[in-house]
């Protein structure tokens, strides 16, 4: 086995230019392996984060509203009764949970809300808002208003709310400002616009306004329980996971975000098909690029295979011969290959910081371990048939030539 090692070594450096160009070859194919499982994992990232950064990962609320028979079904009556369409659903015991979900592996951020519609209201301008009540010190726990504040600032407090930019805009406001917000039931209170902040998202916005708790409690006439609790998790992927944990702990009804973006997940799925129908054609061309090369050696070196053959060498030899040199060309050029594809996408700044308009990269997923193992299976492969090939010549018919 070291003699036939020694041989195939001979034979990758008897012509260090034709082994150079394959090697180069291979490792172009390996760079162009990394690229795209980089980019599209990137992009996959880059997508996630701005349609899904700024919402819950995992949100718990109260059963919708569902009427209710008064009378038996056999009294051959029927009348139901349904709660009046402003009053809120609230769960009175979510403060109970929250401690329990906190602690929960994995779980990053609970922010408890009060939640409802209502109108927003400027001399005789008047917009719908979605009002959400949060606590003070978990404005940011979700979406992430803090690092998008664009004017004033996050604090809250019992006066003031906050709006997004293009609601301001469409009611002229700026930080200062007093502002009216009437909930769906009436109840009004005076504000002063605390922030504006940009989410990039049209429907927070143009339609959301942010108060605290207690102002949340006062409009919807809540004086106990919250509308929802919105969890934020370290791994947004796992969230269906993390739904029917947190379901079955609780006995609340969890809906993961996936739920409501079937759309965004599909599209993920085809990119990443596509993506992984663009890595597979680099693998072929290497296995293509390296058995064409072993084909091209095996003919050249046919008197001295004939010689090999007459001293006594097996046609197992003589395979492991050239199966060596497919598998030294496949992991040199690997290695090579993603040596350079991570010296090359290591200045990109990640998906979740890449600036707008920037190239999606995401360095982390370039797939390294695998395109080299790939890629040296796949010249194991390609040398297979110049091996056999190699190993049927028939020495008395070639020493002569």
């Amino acid at each position: 086995m070291l003699y036939g090692l020694k041989i195939a070594t001979r034979y990758l450096t008897a012509n260090k230019a034709q082994t150079g160009l394959l090697i180069t070859g291979v490792a172009v194919g390996v760079f162009v392996f990394i690229f795209m499982s980089a980019l599209i994992g990137g992009l996959a990232v880059f997508l996630v984060q701005r349609t899904v950064g700024d919402i819950a990962h995992v949100t718990m609320e109260a059963p919708s509203r569902d009427a209710s028979a008064l009378l038996p079904e056999n009294s051959g009556l029927l009348i139901v009764r349904q709660r009046d369409t402003t009053q809120l659903e609230l769960l009175r015991t979510a403060d109970a949970f929250i401690p329990l979900i906190e602690a929960t592996p994995g779980v990053s951020a609970v922010s408890p809300q009060i939640v409802g519609n209502g109108f927003l209201v400027r001399g005789q301008a008047t917009a719908p808002v979605g009002v959400t009540g949060v606590q003070p010190d978990k404005v940011s726990a979700i979406a992430n208003i803090g690092r998008n504040i664009r004017a004033g600032s996050t604090d809250l407090n019992s006066s003031n709310v906050l709006l997004g930019t293009s609601l301001a805009e469409d009611l002229g406001l700026r930080v200062g400002q007093v502002v009216r917000l009437r909930s769906a039931n009436g109840l009004e209170l005076p504000l002063v616009v605390g922030g504006l902040f940009e989410l990039g998202l049209d429907a927070l916005d143009s339609r959301s306004a942010f108060v605290s708790l207690s102002v949340a409690r006062t409009l919807f006439d809540a004086p106990q329980g919250i509308s929802r609790l919105e969890i934020k998790l370290d791994d947004l992927n796992q969230a269906e996971n993390y739904a029917r944990q947190l379901a079955a702990d609780t006995g609340l009804e969890a809906k993961p975000w996936t739920e409501g973006n079937a759309q965004l997940l599909d599209g993920l799925r085809a990119q990443a098909n596509s993506g992984n129908l663009i890595k597979g054609f680099a693998l072929i061309t290497i296995v293509i690029g390296v058995a064409s090369a072993l084909l091209l050696s095996t003919y050249r070196r046919r008197p001295e295979i004939g010689i090999m053959r007459a001293m006594g060498a097996t046609q197992g030899f003589v395979i492991f011969v050239f199966v060596t040199q497919g598998t030294m060309i496949g992991l040199l050029g690997g290695l090579i290959g993603a040596g350079l594809g991570y010296a090359a996408l290591s200045p990109f700044p990640l998906p979740e910081v890449a600036p707008q308009g920037g190239l999606p990269i995401d360095v982390r997923q370039g797939a390294y371990d695998l395109a080299i193992t790939l890629t040296t299976i796949g010249a194991i492969l390609a040398s297979i048939l110049p091996a056999r090939a190699a190993a049927r010549v028939d020495p008395v018919s070639v020493i002569g030539q």
